[in-house]
């Protein structure tokens, strides 16, 4: 069986991050990029708040930025899914694609998580033209046009407002007939006039050209249909963590992030580490997934050495 160091798991900004760290340390640390090869990033058009690049680059180029930069210290990065895992002793038991046996004395996990989205053809299709699961990423590529977001809950409503500063309309649309956020928020919505929010509706397509969105189609609970003129569709109905494979091994929350130690990487299981989304439901930017993958790298390293695993 192969025996590995620090395994890390998942390729977004967390996962490569920790591989440079922990390859600079020669850890000798392996990779596995998971299902997604470069996480969520990977269907980002562009992106322009990451520092070191000035003039904007997409989620694609980065992620082959941070891969590089990664094997350039000597990290084997590798395809493959983590299929089976077991935490009870170390070293740890990993399966990739239900077939290669690992074992590992640190893991460090890096999953990342999915934005939960309607599931229509067209949203699928529209996906990184006008079609976005964060405003905080892409709502600057909207400034002074109409969008809309879909969602009732604070999340949603914390977007709608965030783009209402940027934007000339901003259209939330809310399947029951009330809002779920908090109080304050649903204030700080109706309180904000650029905002329009349409109760008792779903979306039944997002409309485009070859171009990206320009439009959505929406239908009442009476069975009354709509079109509204849009740029931006922006899904807020929550994210959805990584961390089936970790389930019954690792301290989850109710929503199935990981638990880890305040202000630390350090998960439930002494050894197993996380960065990126997969702990974090709050911020979800690329700049802090990678600052938790140093920070997790930082705490694996010490471990190690603190535990004499050479």
């Amino acid at each position: 069986m192969e025996q590995v160091k620090v395994l890390i798991i998942g390729s977004g900004p967390g996962g490569f991050t920790a591989a440079i760290y922990t390859s600079r340390a020669n850890l000798q640390p392996v990779l596995y990029e998971g299902i997604q090869p470069g996480g969520q990033l990977t269907t980002t058009t562009e992106i322009e708040n990451f520092p070191g690049y000035p003039e904007g680059t997409n989620g694609t180029e980065m992620m082959a930025d941070l891969k590089k930069q990664a094997q350039r210290f000597g990290a084997d990065i590798r395809s493959g899914q983590i299929t089976e895992v077991d935490l009870s002793k170390r070293p740890f038991r990993v399966v990739v694609d239900g077939t290669h046996e690992i074992e590992a004395q640190s893991l460090i996990v890096a999953t990342g998580a999915s934005a939960k989205y309607l599931g229509l053809p067209s949203e699928t299709k529209y996906r990184g033209m006008g079609v976005s699961a964060c405003a905080t990423c892409d709502g600057f590529f909207y400034r002074k046009r109409d969008v809309a977001v879909v969602g009732g809950g604070d999340t949603a409503c914390e977007e709608a407002t965030y783009l209402a500063t940027l934007c000339k309309k901003v259209y939330l649309i809310v399947r029951k007939p009330f809002l779920r956020a908090s109080k304050a928020m649903q204030e700080r919505v109706f309180n904000t006039p650029n905002i329009e929010v349409l109760f008792e509706h779903n979306t039944k397509e997002v409309l485009g050209d070859e171009d990206g969105v320009t439009g959505a189609l929406l239908v009442h609970t009476s069975g009354a249909e709509k079109e509204i003129a849009i740029d931006g569709f922006f899904l807020a109905i929550g994210h959805h963590p990584n961390t089936e494979v970790f389930k019954g091994q690792l301290e989850l929350n109710p929503e199935g992030y990981i638990v880890v130690e305040p202000g630390t990487s350090k998960t439930s299981v002494e050894g197993v580490f996380a960065a990126g989304d997969v702990k974090d439901p709050h911020y979800r930017q690329a700049i802090t997934a990678a600052g938790s993958g140093c920070i997790a790298a930082l705490d694996c390293e010490r471990w190690l050495m603190a535990n004499s695993i050479k």
